[in-house]
């Protein structure tokens, strides 16, 4: 229903297209006595309009075809209608056309083809064939190429985003995997501790059962807390195994810091440390604190080799607070992009024990890890850690930066191609222009010494190289019965807004008449 609806609407709406720029050529062509502009102004917005959506590409071609009305002029008359109708439909085909190709072909295709058109018709000139090349660029091309600019926005707002949800998930698997991989370092280190305090229980309760001077029913309640602590460290043992089996330790969770980073620097690394005691700090925070350090050394290790490194490790009654803080290294860092779940791991760990971790660059183009462990405190919620997730630009959001990058890329291309290609084609013409004014220029001298009746090939070595395209349009003398004409230049200056011209007249081999005209008022 909504699919019919929706094509119910369409065809609405390119009647309504239809309408308004039929109305805007009738009214245009209206001007003209001439009646074919209004004929090829109705059947081109006709074509151009029905074919939009399915051939886009004749629809472009018919109209920017129309284009050559400007060199046409029909009858020296420069038609609006058409620039109404190359904005509209060079959008609407930028918004079906996907190759950047076709459009550049038409356009330039047309504009190749005007150019022989505008010198042969007697009313055109350089200058209708500039005015077709600036309505190329700016109504076709410029239009053409904000459609394409729209349709690419409108497809980044559809496929892109289903890209990034699609890795946010992927990467929401892996954020998730880590935290059960920490999550079950936490239940080994809790097994390793709990388990040895269990074992104590039992062993203690077996030596109470056994001492003397107590009677059966205490002895009997110490043979059940001593079967008690044992099922518990059985059950503790079963539990943690089930969460071995996803993800299980490779790495110590407990020792002592000092330890750590003498090994570190045994290994290569260049650390400056100042350690806190640990002492005081309960036990999940001192842990806590341990993966903190041992996780930012062993990054600086894996991507940062041959960097300083400075450690702080610092204690109060009420937190412990660590920041390990690595310099630029000096090679680079190594190729390949870390997976960053060490990182996501450990955020967790700190997450469960109150705490806040902050991972990122630093101003001097190294990386810092900074921590902070309060010594009671209940977990944060993972909505509020999540704000701080990854510390960085997840790939979901740089491939997402990357579409957009492209469609502004995309405007700004709709706005400098145009203003380029009018820059080369203006600057092109001016050039063409100037060598053709000059080199067609006659002396007024040579034009005194020529006289009529002498012969084509006694005055053909002294004229010049090329005729004179641009003259003047009013006030030439009427022409020799059956006489071919030649035009050249004088020597006026080319922005002198009334144009100046040498007619030679000749009749088969024989000069026949020859005049000096200009458009100057008498």
């Amino acid at each position: 229903m909504k699919e019919v609806t929706r094509r119910r609407w369409r065809v609405v709406l390119d009647v309504l297209l239809w309408l308004f720029l039929g109305l805007v050529a009738a009214t245009d062509a209206s001007n003209n006595p001439n009646p074919w502009e209004l004929i090829f102004g109705v059947a081109a917005v006709t074509v151009s309009v029905a074919a939009w959506r399915r051939l886009p590409t004749l629809s472009l071609i018919v109209t920017v075809s129309t284009v050559v009305l400007v060199a046409l002029g029909w009858g020296g008359r420069v038609a609006v209608w058409e620039a109404f109708l190359m904005v509209a439909i060079a959008y609407l085909t930028g918004l079906r056309m996907t190759q950047v190709r076709v459009a550049l072909l038409v356009s330039g295709g047309v504009a190749l083809a005007g150019l022989p058109v505008a010198l042969l018709i007697p009313t055109a000139g350089f200058g209708a064939w500039a005015a077709m090349l600036g309505v190329i660029a700016f109504a076709g091309v410029a239009p053409w190429l904000l459609g394409r600019h729209v349709r690419l926005r409108r497809e980044l707002a559809r496929a892109g985003w289903r890209r990034a949800e699609e890795m946010e998930s992927r990467q929401q698997l892996v954020a998730d995997q880590a935290r059960l991989r920490e999550r079950a370092r936490i239940a080994s280190d809790m097994h390793d501790s709990l388990g040895h305090e269990l074992s104590l229980i039992a062993v203690r309760a077996a030596a109470l059962e056994v001492a003397g001077g107590l009677d059966e029913t205490q002895r009997a309640a110490a043979g059940d807390l001593r079967a008690n602590a044992a099922t518990a460290t059985e059950r503790l043992r079963e539990i943690i195994g089930v969460l071995r089996e996803d993800a299980a330790p490779i790495e110590p969770v407990q020792g002592d810091l000092g330890e750590l980073i003498e090994r570190a620097r045994a290994s290569g690394l260049l650390i400056e440390s100042q350690v806190d005691s640990l002492e005081a700090a309960p036990p999940m925070v001192a842990r806590a604190a341990y993966r903190v350090v041992q996780e930012a050394v062993t990054n600086v290790a894996k991507h940062a080799p041959g960097a300083a490194v400075t450690l702080r490790v610092l204690t109060s009654p009420l937190s412990t607070e660590i920041r390990v803080v690595n310099a630029p290294p000096p090679a680079g860092p190594l190729p390949g992009a870390s997976g960053k779940r060490g990182l996501i791991g450990l955020r967790e760990r700190v997450r469960l024990v109150g705490g806040a971790l902050r991972a990122g660059p630093d101003a001097r183009g190294g990386f810092e890890v900074v921590a902070t462990l309060p010594h009671d405190a209940a977990p944060v919620p993972e909505s509020e850690a999540g704000a701080d997730h990854d510390a960085g630009q997840s790939e979901s959001a740089r491939e997402w930066e990357l579409a957009r990058r492209d469609v502004r890329r995309s405007l700004v291309q709709a706005i400098l191609i145009p203003l380029a290609l009018f820059g080369v084609v203006v600057g092109g013409s001016g050039v063409a222009f100037l060598v053709q004014w000059y080199g067609s220029e006659m002396s007024m001298g040579l034009y005194e010494q020529i006289k009529v009746g002498a012969t084509r090939s006694s005055i053909t070595p002294l004229l010049p190289s090329q005729q004179r395209l641009s003259k003047p349009q009013n006030g030439e003398p009427p022409k020799p019965a059956g006489a071919a004409c030649e035009y050249y230049g004088t020597s006026r200056s080319w922005w002198n807004v009334r144009y100046a011209a040498i007619r030679l007249c000749f009749d088969g081999d024989k000069l026949v008449s020859k005049d000096l005209y200009s458009e100057d008022e008498p």
